[in-house]
């Protein structure tokens, strides 16, 4: 299947199940949160002391839908979209410089599993993950660069669940395909499109908790054991990648929300050393079902 065409299956079951979510004798179990954070301070050019002026938006929108397609077969939606940017202002001049990203990210995963009387449920899944924008050459710019699509399927069960609380956990195989437009000709801005592809063994575990009353707390731990690589020169690419994220959601007033996002990466190809990154935000929330 092309590549194009995973992404538009994918963006199709995203949009159905938003559209079709507010039906009141539905069998879904849906949420959507979006989120808008805002900071900011400034200083006169007559100011003195060396301080900085800095402004920072950040906005994202979490979606969950689970429920039945047809007959025994059921799709799990899950997809998270996030993006920000800040500005810092010259401690010397006063003036704005650019401003910078401080948050990008697009992922979508879509799980179809077959409801038998098995301990355990086979599943297929696809899952799409990339950034906004590109971000590392100013010159040029990359939209949706790089991106993975992974394709997987196993078997996966429900060890809890209580009203929209759960914890899934599933095993397969998985083949990962990793796209990315290189820069090929500055002044020209032209690109070259490489790709690799690795299959291998994938673990995933996804929880939807209420860890208080108002503190909803979202997680995902994917594990990912590659066993076959397209190229032969990648570098330590059957070492195990692992991917570990966490929102807690904390509802201080109906439309007002604290949210703390914590990733953890461990991926060799990438960098020898895992990677760490945390986000605090005070804003404005709705939850839109």
């Amino acid at each position: 299947m092309k590549v194009w065409m995973k992404l538009a299956i994918l963006l199709t079951l995203a949009a159905s199940q938003m559209i079709s979510a507010g039906e009141p004798d539905s069998l879904w179990k849906n949420s959507a949160d979006f989120n808008l954070a805002l900071t900011q301070n400034a200083y006169s050019d007559s100011w003195a002391g060396g301080e900085a002026g800095n402004a920072s938006w950040v906005t994202t929108l979490n979606t969950l839908f689970e429920g039945p397609l047809s007959g025994s077969i059921r799709l799990k939606s899950t997809n998270k979209l996030s993006f920000g940017q800040t500005m810092t202002q010259d401690p010397e001049t006063k003036k704005w410089k650019k401003p910078l990203k401080s948050t990008d990210l697009i992922d979508l995963e879509q799980i179809f599993s077959y409801s038998s009387s098995w301990p355990v449920n086979p599943y297929f899944g696809l899952r799409f993950e990339s950034q906004f924008l590109d971000a590392s050459v100013d010159s040029v710019k990359r939209y949706v660069n790089p991106f993975t699509i992974t394709e997987s399927t196993g078997f996966t069960r429900r060890l809890y669940e209580k009203e929209k609380q759960f914890i899934d956990t599933r095993f397969g195989f998985a083949m990962r395909e990793f796209f990315r437009r290189d820069i090929v000709d500055t002044a020209q801005q032209t690109t070259t499109t490489s790709s690799t592809t690795d299959g291998g063994l994938e673990s995933v575990t996804d929880l939807n908790l209420m860890v208080h009353q108002n503190i909803k707390w979202t997680s995902k731990l994917s594990m990912f054991k590659a066993l076959t690589v397209s190229s032969e020169t990648a570098d330590n690419w059957s070492t195990m990648d692992i991917n570990w994220e966490n929102i807690f959601a904390a509802s201080v007033t109906k439309y007002i929300s604290v949210n703390l996002y914590l990733q953890l990466l461990y991926d060799k190809q990438i960098n020898l050393r895992g990677r760490f990154k945390e986000s605090l935000a005070l804003g404005f929330t709705y939850k839109l079902m």
